[in-house]
């Protein structure tokens, strides 16, 4: 190779799709709507006392949020009392689910995961960036790789220089 010969990005040139959960990160603020606070006694949850709180609290204040209602005491609580709230709720905020914080992201993901458009992928070769500043539940990667199979010519994990093969379709 001479010093006049172009530099030629072989990654750039070979096709490949860099399919970055990052830059997919559903945006909105997490939130943890917890019936801790409304319990009785820190050990039941009454329907009067919920019904009522529920007319007067200003659920607007979710507004755009991604939410979770859980409780986080060891309590006495129905399955209607997270249904009631999620009722509540469901007018005001993108998304509403039940449990933790970390039970939220993964069922973001996985509604995230189960909206993607697979066509830009079919008989693509596909890598997964590997490496993301935001949280992205490993749930999604594996979600992702199951949604993905179907579709691409092959799949892999890392990054277009550096991939993990993962799956490549018999030639047909």
């Amino acid at each position: 190779m001479s010093e006049n010969d172009p530099i030629i990005n072989k990654v750039a040139s070979s096709g490949i799709i860099t399919l970055d959960m990052e830059e997919m990160y559903p945006a909105g603020e997490r939130v943890v709507f917890d019936l801790k606070p409304l319990l009785w006694e820190e050990v039941a949850l009454r329907e009067d006392d919920l019904r009522a709180f529920c007319n007067e609290h200003d659920w607007s204040q979710y507004a755009g949020n991604l939410v979770s209602v859980q409780c986080s005491a060891d309590a006495i609580v129905p399955t209607w009392a997270f249904m009631l709230v999620a009722t509540h709720l469901q007018p005001h905020v993108a998304f509403v689910t039940q449990g933790s914080i970390d039970q939220l992201e993964r069922a973001i993901f996985t509604r995230f995961v189960q909206r993607l458009d697979v066509e830009p992928y079919r008989n693509a070769r596909v890598v997964v960036k590997g490496c993301s500043k935001l949280p992205v539940p490993l749930n999604a990667y594996v979600e992702l790789s199951a949604k993905l199979l179907p579709v691409v010519k092959s799949l892999m994990f890392g990054e277009p220089c550096s991939t993990v093969p993962l799956y490549k379709a018999p030639k047909q």
